[in-house]
């Protein structure tokens, strides 16, 4: 074979690898925290469930639609951001006494791996909170992808809630009550659903 047919055929196998790396690429989305949620719920006094939220957080997710399990996702929340449309509890939350939020400022997951489950998938990551990681599985469902009316393509992603010991992550104040039980549990369900726009 000449040099130049050799030269030919290495350019053709580079543009073949170039085009089908391309073609099985996970694309760039970023959360759209206007239409998206990050929550949690905890059992007050044994008896009811109290709700919050955090109003600031930001991610990015790698979609392969045709290979999620080559996908991946990285959340970072504002741990002042926290509401429970109760400004005094809001304020304990940010204090040293939970989440700390002046010594640490974000929770963090970023996943490592993620895998089909039946008809859903589990994204296995680090999650990050008060300065303690853990790796915790988040089951989670994609849908779309949809075009908005600005020509924007998106995705939503809603996690199946689960359930994290807050004790495992240093949040650790607790009361007793009289009659036995704890004033906030130690469980704390996790509930994230969001939709991500593409990145052009």
């Amino acid at each position: 074979m000449s040099k130049v047919a050799r030269s030919a055929l290495v350019l053709a196998v580079l543009v073949r690898l170039l085009t089908t790396a391309t073609a099985y690429a996970a694309d760039p989305y970023e959360i759209d925290a206007t239409h998206s949620m990050v929550g949690f719920a905890v059992t007050h006094m044994v008896i009811s469930t109290v709700k919050g939220s955090f109003t600031d957080f930001a991610g990015t997710i790698s979609y392969d639609p045709a290979n999620l399990e080559k996908s991946s996702v990285e959340v970072r929340i504002k741990v002042a951001s926290i509401d429970t449309r109760n400004q005094k509890r809001d304020d304990h939350l940010r204090s040293a006494e939970f989440l700390h939020a002046e010594k640490f400022p974000e929770i963090v997951f970023k996943s490592v791996k993620i895998t089909k489950d039946s008809d859903k998938y589990v994204a296995a990551g680090d999650l990050t909170i008060r300065g303690v990681t853990k790796q915790v599985a988040l089951p989670f469902r994609v849908t779309g992808a949809v075009k908005d009316p600005w020509g924007n393509e998106r995705i939503g992603v809603a996690l199946d809630p689960i359930t994290i010991n807050r004790m495992d992550y240093g949040v650790s104040w607790s009361e007793t009550l009289d009659a036995g039980g704890l004033v906030v549990s130690n469980e704390v369900t996790l509930e994230l659903a969001v939709e991500a726009i593409k990145k052009s």
